[in-house]
């Protein structure tokens, strides 16, 4: 091989490399734990059509937003409240021109039991909460900092039910934990969202609260600051915007704001 082959071999070699595929990305997704169900499929899906991997951890959202705050290594957040998503824009922890109200959710009172039960009725200030517990635990996410349970603080208070069974509340971290209460028959009946009763078969839901006794159940969502110079970390929001996304979201129970893309 002359010397001018080899030169040209060399030259043709280093344009492959440089045109080669590109290295997959870790995205991390800080996300409340009543998405859990929906979004791990929308992640897998994403995950096998992108080439790139995502992490997501679930908790509640108090806890996701201090951990940002504290320096955790995030790409995208979706908050269960917009109070969490304000504290970490007004803290320029995220990127602002990102946010949207991504989904909304119902709150209900949910029992132990998988058996379909008839329609669940609204419940008012004459339902006696007090004497279906039975003595037993009422579940709730914590009630003064995880939305979950601070919107079912919220409606109790507003129908003049809390008093009456404040003393008999069981917190849990997060509004899947305070599901698996349930499910568990460790406490007969729990307050959660509608979405995480229709992702326990082991649970039915007893009763539906108004949506005047709470504060809008919305769930913000955005990029993490420095994450909008990441490609595969603004493919995969972009995607949980998208519309198969939204199917998914909608098949468990979420209520959709108008498209966003």
């Amino acid at each position: 091989m002359t010397r001018m082959s080899r030169l040209a071999v060399a030259a043709l070699t280093a344009m492959t490399v440089v045109a080669g595929p590109a290295a997959a990305e870790d995205v991390t997704v800080f996300a409340a734990a009543s998405l859990k169900t929906a979004l791990d499929r929308i992640v897998k899906e994403w995950e096998g059509s992108s080439g790139n991997s995502a992490v997501v951890s679930y908790a509640g959202s108090s806890q996701l937003a201090r951990q940002i705050q504290e320096g955790a290594p995030a790409d995208i957040f979706i908050s269960a409240a917009t109070d969490w998503m304000d504290t970490l824009e007004q803290a320029a922890e995220i990127d602002p021109g990102s946010r949207v109200d991504l989904l909304g959710n119902t709150l209900v009172l949910v029992r132990a039991g998988g058996e379909a039960a008839p329609d669940a009725p609204v419940i008012d200030k004459n339902y006696d909460l007090k004497g279906q517990l039975a003595g037993g635990k009422l579940a709730m996410a914590l009630v003064e900092s995880v939305p979950a349970g601070v919107y079912g603080k919220q409606a109790l208070t507003s129908l003049g039910l809390w008093d009456s069974v404040s003393q008999d509340v069981a917190q849990a971290d997060n509004v899947r934990a305070a599901l698996a209460l349930v499910a568990t028959r460790e406490a007969p009946m729990g307050i959660v969202y509608a979405t995480d009763a229709h992702a326990e078969p082991a649970v039915s839901i007893a009763g539906v609260f108004p949506a005047d006794s709470h504060d809008p159940i919305t769930y913000p969502a955005a990029l993490v600051k420095g994450a909008a110079d990441r490609p595969a970390a603004v493919d995969l929001f972009e995607t949980m915007k998208g519309t198969a996304a939204r199917a998914v979201f909608e098949g468990e129970g979420f209520t959709l704001p108008p498209a966003q893309n």
